[in-house]
């Protein structure tokens, strides 16, 4: 019986142990000095998003026109809802010869 008592608490140590937040990374992919973007649709930003993003909804017309009004040589960081329009629109912003654009996902990866 002691020794089941044991591992019990043994296992109960490491499974502790495992769900702690020392072992992961909690590192943002959002660079301070990084303008943010949300690529989603204005409803959708309505509904929520990160402090100080700046929709530029990747469905507009204009989102080509939007994206060429801004500095080339700052930091971008863009999100959606799955990280699927964000990475077209990384894929865009680089053809448009932006250099310093990251794909951070999912909005509530990121909240």
């Amino acid at each position: 019986m002691r020794k089941l008592l044991l591992a019990a608490a043994l296992s109960l140590s490491v499974t502790m142990a495992a769900c702690g937040t020392d072992g992961g990374s909690s590192e943002s992919p959002i660079a301070e000095d990084a303008v943010v973007i949300d690529v989603r649709t204005p409803e959708e930003y309505g509904a929520g998003h990160l402090d100080g993003a700046k929709n530029i909804d990747i469905y507009a017309a204009d989102f080509k026109d939007q994206i060429g009004s801004l500095d080339r040589d700052d930091k971008y960081v863009v999100y959606c809802r799955s990280g699927n329009r964000s990475g077209q629109a990384k894929e865009i912003m680089e053809q448009m010869g932006f250099t310093d654009v990251t794909n951070a996902g999912a909005y509530e990866d990121l909240r």
